[in-house]
């Protein structure tokens, strides 16, 4: 098998359980920006080390299940499992919950952050803003067909408010000096 197929020179794409439409529609634009925001990610998690690069590969492997519910036909969305291929409610509930657990250890910022306080917080601000901009093509494609019980919106949302305290947490200059810096990159 070759990675060219040629069946997309005419501008279409194939869908995860078939069917194709258009590579500019809403659903590939928008699972298209959320494998930009998992290469960003990879991005992030080669300047991380420690507990920091298990948290990206965390999400990098969550943001699969959330391109496989945009790479779906709306018509075919009973064929999608729950956390393989069906974003769910408890992976929204999980974000939440490190999202508090990175705010309780590490605090927020009192003042406007300028991104770049170090390689991996640079990447990990890269990657929450692809994210911000997967969530508005995702709002995008959800309006446009209706689909009502989709929470890959909440995630996208969520994912960004966590990328940002992970990336505050990677500077150098932010960690409180009881944390072992090797910890975040």
């Amino acid at each position: 098998m070759k990675i060219y197929t040629r069946r997309g020179d005419d501008g279409s794409t194939g869908l995860f359980h078939g069917g194709r439409v258009a590579k500019d529609e809403t659903g590939p634009d928008a699972y298209g920006t959320v494998d930009e925001a998992v290469s960003a990610l990879g991005v992030a998690r080669a300047a991380a080390v420690g507990r920091l690069a298990e948290q990206i590969l965390e999400v990098q492997r969550e943001l699969f299940v959330v391109a496989a519910e945009l790479a779906t036909s709306p018509e075919r969305r009973g064929m999608l499992e729950a956390g393989v291929s069906l974003t769910t409610s408890s992976m929204v509930v999980s974000l939440e919950q490190r999202i508090d657990e990175v705010e309780a250890e590490r605090g927020l910022p009192s003042e406007f952050v300028v991104p770049g306080g170090s390689s991996a917080a640079a990447a990990l601000d890269l990657a929450r803003s692809i994210a911000r901009r997967a969530e508005r093509r995702a709002v995008t494609h959800v309006r446009q067909f209706a689909i009502e019980d989709s929470f890959v919106v909440p995630y996208l949302n969520r994912l960004a408010d966590y990328l940002y305290v992970l990336a505050r947490s990677a500077e150098a200059a932010w960690i409180p000096s009881r944390a072992d810096p090797e910890e975040y990159g």
